[in-house]
């Protein structure tokens, strides 16, 4: 997994911070576009068995599969990896006294959660992608 550390990144979908405002509720706006962070255990997806695709709620661009959400009973939707390594951007993220890695879409720049490794969880990546629920959009399979 790469670190992008560059937050000059040209986006596929960028729109001014106005028409962000226009396009997502304030909720949404906070989460997505100011990197905030939902409370824990209260997301629409949290504990969400539905089988689908996820995709990012600010621009629509498909991020995860439901077969790669798992339980990990840390208050917020995870996935051992995305649809591809493409679909998000790692951002070294040294906030709160700590160092983690931000993700977040590659289409937009949306901030979606942090993704977290050698925390033990049995699957194939060993990795968390800890999303938050008003990130995404769960379309369930037909």
């Amino acid at each position: 997994m790469s670190h992008d550390t560059d937050r000059t990144t040209p986006y596929a979908v960028s729109l001014s911070d106005e028409e962000w405002r226009q396009r997502l509720t304030p909720a949404e706006y906070h989460v997505l576009r100011e990197a905030g962070t939902e409370a824990p255990f209260r997301g629409e997806y949290t504990d969400t068995k539905t089988p689908g695709v996820y995709s990012c709620r600010a621009c629509g661009a498909e991020l995860f599969r439901s077969d790669t959400k798992f339980e990990s009973h840390c208050g917020w939707p995870s996935f051992f990896s995305p649809l591809a390594e493409d679909r998000v951007q790692y951002i070294e993220d040294r906030s709160h006294g700590m160092r983690r890695v931000e993700v977040r879409c590659a289409n937009c720049g949306s901030h979606l959660g942090h993704v977290f490794e050698g925390e033990g969880y049995p699957t194939p990546t060993d990795q968390r992608y800890c999303i938050n629920s008003i990130s995404v959009r769960l379309t369930p399979d037909a």
